[in-house]
């Protein structure tokens, strides 16, 4: 089994950092938040003849050109940058495996290109109205998109990030998110240093991760600014809803871990759940700030899509069902890829 090859491909954008292995029917896998291309290392060596496969690191993340997050595009950013390497590359059409806000890319990446789109997976994937602050039905807590945005990050993260911090000393360590965030328990973790690694080579800044804040007058009293990743992802301007009606007809798989800490209707990454639990002090309730249901906003929008759908529910499984059950994952993927392929 070969192993991936790390290219720099340049476009009229920026230049991409890619992990690249095989030969013939193009799958485009997209990482997540925190994280890079690398984290697709083994699907890549699991993939059979006949394809290859393409993980880019995404503007901000890992060794690709530090360009700035425009957020007030929402995903746009990031998915017409894997549009423009796709150009170059000469790939007309491509499946497209997305995890977290990955999935959120693939999806923007279709409604802006279905042409090129042969077939979706989205892997544990975020919610089509962004993360944080949104009631069940998509719409705002509060006008302004409080409790979503640059601001509800965890200061100590950021600044660990920044610092290149690799210990276990603190809850808010990148090495703890990953063991209490990424896994449902602490035996099932996998590729650990992996994984600490992509975090700590992702950017820190307004620009990047997380993004600036503007102050609000509701709780969480912070609300997005227009710059960086979690702006990006924000309500305010992340909106993907419309992929029910308007997205391409093509087959999709949704993958979901039941254990996922991150992405769900209790999500602990959630200022809703968080103030609901007693965390963040001065929650307002639930009336006011509900936890965001992001789990069940996917399906009512993925089941509206005219396309087929296969729901792939992993007991046991957290946010990373392709790192904590490897062989598993690309069992389930060849097959929807050869599926699509028919």
């Amino acid at each position: 089994m070969t192993d991936p090859v790390e290219r720099t491909v340049r476009t009229d954008r920026l230049a991409i950092r890619t992990w690249e292995r095989g030969d013939g029917e193009p799958i485009l896998f997209v990482h997540g938040n925190l994280s890079s291309g690398s984290a697709w290392y083994e699907q890549l060596r699991f993939l059979s003849s006949g394809y290859r496969g393409i993980a880019p690191d995404l503007r901000g993340y890992g060794s690709t050109e530090p360009a700035p997050v425009d957020a007030t595009r929402g995903l746009r950013d990031w998915s017409d940058d894997l549009a423009a390497l796709l150009e170059v590359e000469d790939i007309s059409g491509c499946h497209v495996v997305g995890h977290s806000m990955g999935g959120g890319v693939a999806m923007q990446l279709a409604l802006d290109h279905p042409d090129r789109i042969r077939s979706l997976t989205l892997v544990s994937a975020m919610s089509p109205y962004g993360f944080g602050g949104t009631r069940p039905d998509g719409t705002p807590c509060a006008s302004d998109y409080a409790g979503s945005g640059g601001g509800v990050a965890n200061p100590d993260l950021v600044r660990r990030i920044d610092e290149g911090d690799r210990s276990d000393e603190s809850e808010a360590s990148p090495r703890r998110v990953v063991r209490d965030l990424f896994f449902p328990s602490p035996e099932l973790v996998r590729e650990e240093d992996a994984l600490v690694e992509a975090m700590l080579a992702g950017r820190i800044g307004d620009d990047f991760y997380p993004g600036d804040s503007v102050e609000s007058s509701y709780w969480p009293y912070v609300s997005p600014g227009k710059r960086g990743v979690l702006n990006a992802i924000s309500p305010r301007y992340c909106d993907l809803s419309s992929f029910a009606s308007q997205g391409p007809a093509v087959p999709i798989m949704w993958l979901h871990g039941a254990e996922d800490r991150i992405i769900a209707d209790g999500s602990l990454a959630d200022l809703g759940t968080l103030g609901q639990l007693g965390a963040v002090p001065g929650w307002p309730g639930e009336d006011e700030f509900p936890p965001q249901p992001m789990v069940s906003q996917l399906r009512a929008v993925l089941e509206a899509h005219p396309g087929p759908l296969s729901t792939v529910w992993r007991e046991g499984v957290g946010h990373f069902p392709f790192v904590q059950e490897p062989d598993r994952f690309a069992e389930t993927l060849a097959r929807h890829l050869d599926d699509a392929r028919e």
